[in-house]
């Protein structure tokens, strides 16, 4: 069941990203969606190591 607190994210690629994608996230035990869900935590892991973490902007409530 999709989490409405979820970003949806469009995505348009050429079609031999979207077989090479789906080949090897069904290689690794993954959906498409997972796989780039993985990568993506992944680049974003790395990226904090060597630059710091990414502050989130704080939560403001609607009155």
């Amino acid at each position: 069941m999709r989490n409405k607190n979820n970003k949806h994210l469009g995505l348009e690629i050429e079609p031999e990203l979207h077989f090479k994608l789906h080949y090897i996230a069904k290689y690794e035990g993954r959906s498409a969606n997972g796989q780039i869900l993985y990568l993506l935590r992944q680049y974003i892991k790395d990226f904090e190591e060597k630059e710091g973490n990414i502050k989130l902007p704080e939560k403001t409530e609607n009155k």
